[in-house]
């Protein structure tokens, strides 16, 4: 089976809002991801990352720390995608390859379709973002 390894920006923004993205191609059009993407030869997950956002939303970010890697097997291939906690530095999160966008707040975040493999990291936020007022 084909392997493929990604980065995944778990963007926090203001009042532990998450950054979710809708896919505008491909096999899975119209779900919900964390932008990212491949990590190029010769790159660390964190420049990987840095580069994919820039590229795909015209912002600048910083990576903090690993938050999980998840393993997930999907028909045509296996993925390995390493999610960072992420947060703006300058920008305007400017779609250049989604649908969509939103920022999704602890209780919001159940309310779109993600992708299988992150919807494990749903799971993981659900546990460490602060509850709402």
């Amino acid at each position: 089976m084909k392997q493929i390894e990604v980065v995944a920006a778990i963007i926090v923004g203001s009042e532990n809002r998450i950054f979710a993205t809708q896919r505008g191609s491909g096999d899975w059009k119209d779900w919900w991801e964390f932008p990212g993407g491949k990590i190029e030869p010769g790159e660390t997950p964190e420049q990987a990352l840095k580069r994919e956002i820039w590229e795909e939303l015209e912002t600048k970010i910083s990576v903090g720390e690993r938050l999980h890697t998840v393993e997930w097997d999907y028909p045509k291939f296996h993925l390995t995608m390493h999610c960072y906690l992420c947060h703006i530095e300058s920008g305007n999160l400017t779609l250049k390859e989604h649908e969509a966008a939103k920022w999704l707040s602890k209780n919001e975040l159940e309310s779109v379709q993600w992708l299988p493999a992150d919807c494990e990291i749903i799971e993981k936020l659900k546990v460490i973002l602060q509850p709402e007022n």
